[in-house]
């Protein structure tokens, strides 16, 4: 899994974050980088969101982009 990307994700979101957060979803889909995102709880408070990508760096920077771009550094990071 060395092309894997894992996100943890905060189960209690507001309106606003699960809007954002299924854009970011649609958005990873839309721009090819996966066709499908697995979801695993890790806890009573965080989901695991994890894909497959060719373009690992690329990806990233895209994904912390959005989470500056939203404001949703409380609610989801990119696990290492």
């Amino acid at each position: 899994m060395g092309r894997a990307i894992k996100l943890q994700v905060r189960k209690e979101l507001d309106g606003k974050q699960q809007f954002n957060l299924i854009k970011l979803k649609g958005s990873l889909i839309t721009k090819g980088y996966t066709e499908i995102i697995h979801i695993s709880d890790k806890d009573e408070e965080f989901h695991i969101n994890s894909f497959e990508t060719e373009a690992k760096n690329e990806v990233k920077e895209f994904i912390l982009d959005f989470i500056v771009k939203e404001n949703l550094s409380n609610t989801i990071s990119v696990l290492v």
